[in-house]
């Protein structure tokens, strides 16, 4: 079995993975496992909190669509997920993995082919974004008024 930090890593990149990269990964692999579906892909809503000033009162930002799903591996093994989103073949594909990401037989292979790259993507992503950002940053600065002699 899997940690829960390493657990969490993967369903945190496979909730934020681009479906058709995901898809793309997955079917690269050429794997067809048994599966059922335990809780079908539906979508529903999550209520998003807010800080005051990140630390303060609590306040309801907004709504969010969420797409859960629940399988069942035919080996006895679960697999859970929730992405934001209305992609309901997102959220079955994301459960699959995760369910075979917790067999050790599949693990080392999903590991490197499938969220490693996903992982990679989705840092270099992070820095494309804080480029662009950077090139439109203002700093201020306060200049010091002294008398004039």
């Amino acid at each position: 079995m899997s940690s829960l930090s390493s657990r969490q890593r993967w369903m945190s990149v496979l909730a934020h993975s681009r479906p058709a990269q995901l898809r793309s990964h997955w079917q690269a692999l050429n794997l067809n496992p048994e599966y059922r579906l335990l809780r079908a892909p539906e979508i529903g809503l999550t209520q998003l909190q807010g800080r005051m000033g990140a630390t303060g009162r609590r306040f309801v930002l907004g709504d969010m669509t969420v797409t859960c799903a629940v399988v069942q591996l035919e080996s006895g093994g679960h697999g859970y997920s929730y992405v934001a989103g209305r992609d309901k073949a997102h959220a079955e594909l994301c459960a699959l993995v995760d369910a075979l990401l917790q067999q050790p037989a599949y693990q080392e292979r999903l590991q490197q082919q499938l969220i490693a790259p996903l992982a990679a993507a989705q840092q270099e992503q992070r820095q494309q974004r804080a480029r662009e950002v950077a090139t439109s940053r203002v700093d201020f600065f306060t200049l010091v008024r002294g008398e004039s002699p």
